[in-house]
């Protein structure tokens, strides 16, 4: 089977993936065991590359997220960092309301001059409230004003059960988050800050002489996981934001209110085998390729290439992954000016008749206004065809 790819105008343009005949006669019924049962409040599992939900239960439920809350807190100070406004060797003066907070600490002293880096380090392996405060005051001025910063970019990531009150996750009103916002976060983190998320898999820090390990259990227990965050609060319960990668493909999971730390690690590392057992991720289609031609009414030219402005990758059960059928759907009149990744269609991918991935076709190339007899041509023809 070749995916074929049909416009709105009945077009059939095959591309390159190909099924050969004898894979399709040994296709069979898709059959994908149930997800695991977790003993948590809520859980989420996606593909990182696809955002392909796996498993998840009440993941829109609204929680405290504990240390969790932290995840924000450096991805908020990673952005700061890309843009120039700090960096890794800037000194931070620690205040003394960064030392008295309570909790878990990276053990600062009031008045003392530490790096960013050594803060980042203290808040992501160490789990220091202290480092959480301390950063959150040396970008934004007080950690009232940080928290804002935190919630305009849950916004942005689409967080739509999550509001952040302090950048520690220590328990106060109206501080809470979702297994679902979770996943969106660290899939961000991972994906926007590829050098600094490595900090996330060191397993131990050491600062003013203590060394403290870091509270994932997988880290030791399963050499793909390299990331990325646990938390505790007594209203919280025991929460992990996990991710591994085996192969070429990654998964996120999130396990909010587990029992113990051996239960939030065991829940966590049940749903990621699932995941990598019973799925597979492949990239489908590269950004900038494209995949088929438009016609142009109105331009300097009639004809517009078509593709995809991001990689598409799309997630499969195991063994089906080539029974997959794309197809597009173009607009039927596309007039000019067209800019180049304006929208003029869509992707989707279905399995067994089921649409499993949808994602935006974009011009591959801008198309100016042509001349004014071929405007006063194609109005004609636009006319005839409604």
């Amino acid at each position: 089977m070749m995916l074929s790819f049909r416009s709105a105008a009945g077009l059939f343009v095959g591309l390159s993936l190909l099924l050969t005949a004898q894979a399709l006669r040994a296709a069979g019924p898709i059959f994908t065991p149930a997800a695991p049962s977790v003993a948590a409040k809520s859980f989420y599992l996606m593909d990182f590359d696809s955002g392909r939900v796996l498993a998840e239960k009440d993941a829109d439920k609204r929680v405290s997220p504990a240390s969790l809350t932290k995840i924000m807190t450096v991805y908020v100070v990673f952005r700061e960092l890309k843009s120039g406004h700090l960096t890794l060797d800037e000194k931070v003066t620690v205040s003394q309301n960064a030392w008295e907070t309570g909790g878990s600490k990276m053990f600062i002293e009031v008045n003392k001059q530490v790096s960013v880096q050594d803060l980042l380090q203290g808040d992501i392996i160490q789990s220091g409230n202290d480092a959480s405060v301390a950063l959150a005051e040396h970008v934004a001025g007080s950690e009232q004003t940080f928290a804002t910063m935190m919630n305009e970019q849950a916004t942005r990531l689409g967080m739509v059960n999550s509001h952040f009150e302090n950048s520690t996750g220590l328990p106060i009103s109206n501080h809470y988050s979702s297994a679902h916002d979770l996943a969106l976060l660290a899939q961000a983190l991972i994906k926007e800050f590829p050098d600094y998320y490595r900090w996330f898999s060191q397993k131990e820090f050491t600062f003013n002489n203590i060394t403290q390990k870091n509270r994932n259990q997988l880290l030791w227990r399963d050499e793909t996981v390299d990331g990325i965050k646990t938390g505790f609060t007594d209203d919280a319960g025991y929460c992990m934001v996990a991710s591994a990668k085996r192969d070429d493909m990654r998964l996120i999971s999130v396990v909010m209110g587990a029992a113990s730390p051996n239960a939030r690690a065991n829940e966590s590392q049940s749903l990621l085998n699932y995941g990598f057992r019973f799925f597979e991720t492949h990239r489908l289609y590269e950004a900038g390729t494209a995949l088929t031609e438009a016609r142009v009414r109105k331009g300097e030219t009639s004809k517009l290439s078509v593709g995809v402005a991001e990689d598409v990758y799309v997630t499969a059960p195991r063994k089906h992954f080539n029974e997959l059928k794309a197809e597009s759907q173009v607009d039927k009149t596309i007039i000019a000016p067209v800019n180049k990744g304006d929208t003029v269609g869509s992707l989707n991918v279905a399995l067994a008749g089921e649409t499993i991935l949808s994602r935006p076709l974009v011009a591959m190339d801008s198309v100016p206004e042509g001349g004014f007899f071929r405007r006063l041509y194609d109005a004609v023809v636009v006319m005839l065809e409604k």
